[in-house]
């Protein structure tokens, strides 16, 4: 379980959300989001590169969560 000022950040940020136009608050976020996938990348592009890399990958994209 996470702390309370987790939480609290949480409810602070669906706040916001809830209170400014996607217009305003996909700029802050976008970064963020754009980053996690670059790095998503370059970790699938490494693996690919190893032995029984590309069988890893096949093996990640079937999980399931």
């Amino acid at each position: 379980m996470r702390d309370r000022t987790h939480s609290e950040q949480v409810i602070r940020w669906a706040e916001y959300v809830k209170k400014h136009p996607r217009s305003v608050w996909i700029k802050e976020v976008k970064p963020l989001i754009d980053s996690q996938i670059i790095i998503a990348n370059n970790f699938y592009e490494r693996l690919a590169k190893t032995e029984g890399g590309i069988e890893k990958i096949r093996k990640l994209r079937k999980i399931k969560l």
